[in-house]
């Protein structure tokens, strides 16, 4: 069969950055940082006491005061983000078919606020069990896509993809599955997470993969260098609207760049730690270019999964001279969570932002916060170091990997009709 074509047209982020996309963009490239002391509860007693915290962000502006209620956070962001995007979109407008669009959602943890202030609340009492009657409904992953269909009358396929640190982007990849296959004529896709408290924090920290710097956050992200000790959490939200190519030209709609292949593996390794050769990031890339029919020398630039540690990030540069040859130094390489922090299943989802607009603006965001060389990285690629860097950028693919090892990867070009 023929497949449809799909593009992007429009964009919604709640994040560490910016509450809105604009925002969140101006501080990427200008390199700013989103770490900062956690003020969400008392820190003072673990061993991280920072994070990426969404700053600013006010329910009022997208909920009535008993809706935000019955909601977890990791709801919040993925509707504000919604709501931004699919007004960007127009696909509020009169007239669209919203039997024909859907929501694909992804996150790796769902509502964590909910359950531990449930299970506090009872640990507190008599034993009795006295629940939220939304503890359930705020609680579960899937929630946020039931939610947003909701808000938006969207009755197209509706589900969400849990697959760690790889969950928007797998979301991503089954929305364009679906349009490309004529399932749909627009799906929101995307991802959102809220896990900046107690529990979070403190898991991470027993699991050894958070950083520790803590006299000066805003440097602890610091993908690549020498010295790096692990990620620093982030949350937010962020939404993208895929659609027909065709449907969209219709009515009229902006378009930011093409989706043209994704591509998905395991790693079948170990839980939490790559494959120290990159086994399954090799993979996912090869299949992203296939799925895409692209060379690799077509690739200008990479937004990495990149997240700080000492084992990811180099096992995901090895796999990306494996891919590449020779065209890993002529490409740029950057990982955005330098600077966002690691949003965990809403990662893929930030940073398929960063990636449309770097391919939209001809400007590859900053890996910042290196100082020291790593001795076991190839100082000869271009990792795109403390500053934004002009060139143009064609195509470009977003990788993402979580613990199970998961992993996933998109690949988007600029649109030409």
């Amino acid at each position: 069969m023929q497949f449809k074509r799909v593009v992007v047209t429009g964009l919604g982020a709640i994040t560490p950055l910016g509450n809105n996309v604009n925002d969140y963009w101006t501080n990427l490239i200008n390199g700013v940082s989103g770490a900062a002391p956690i003020t969400r509860f008392d820190a003072s007693k673990f061993k991280t006491r920072f994070a990426c915290e969404v700053k600013g962000f006010k329910l009022e502006d997208y909920f009535d005061r008993k809706e935000a209620q019955r909601l977890d956070a990791f709801s919040h962001y993925g509707i504000a983000a919604s709501v931004q995007a699919v007004k960007d979109s127009g696909l509020d407008a009169e007239g669209i078919d919203k039997n024909e669009i859907g929501v694909i959602w992804g996150s790796g943890i769902g509502g964590l606020d909910t359950f531990q202030a449930e299970t506090f609340n009872f640990a507190k009492g008599d034993g009795t069990p006295r629940f939220n009657p939304f503890f359930i409904p705020k609680m579960i992953a899937d929630i946020c896509s039931g939610h947003i269909s909701i808000r938006f009358g969207f009755r197209g396929p509706n589900f969400t993809t849990v697959s760690a640190c790889a969950s928007s982007t797998s979301a991503l990849i089954d929305a364009f599955t679906y349009i490309r296959l004529g399932r749909a004529n627009a799906i929101v896709t995307g991802g959102s997470e809220a896990a900046i408290n107690e529990s979070g924090i403190g898991g991470f920290n027993a699991c050894q993969a958070m950083s520790m710097r803590n006299n000066s956050p805003e440097t602890a992200s610091r993908p690549y260098d020498k010295d790096r000790d692990g990620f620093v959490l982030g949350e937010g939200g962020a939404a993208l609207i895929l659609e027909d190519l065709d449907h969209a030209l219709a009515r009229g709609a902006k378009i930011y760049a093409e989706v043209i292949g994704g591509g998905m593996s395991g790693d079948a390794y170990h839980i939490t730690a790559p494959h120290p050769d990159g086994l399954g990031a090799t993979l996912v890339m090869q299949r992203a270019l296939k799925d895409a029919n692209i060379l690799p020398s077509q690739v200008d630039y990479i937004n990495t999964h990149g997240t700080s540690t000492p084992l990811g990030d180099g096992a995901e540069l090895k796999a990306i001279t494996n891919v590449f040859g020779d065209q890993a130094y002529a490409m740029n390489i950057s990982s955005t969570k330098s600077m966002t922090g690691h949003l965990l299943g809403a990662a893929g989802a930030v940073e398929a932002i960063a990636t449309v607009l770097a391919i939209q603006n001809n400007i590859v965001p900053p890996t910042i916060n290196h100082t020291t060389p790593d001795p076991d990285i190839d100082p000869k690629l271009n990792l795109t170091l403390n500053k934004a860097q002009e060139r143009i950028v064609n195509v470009a693919i977003s990788n993402t990997f979580g613990f199970g090892g998961h992993n996933a990867a998109v690949v988007m070009k600029k649109y030409t009709a």
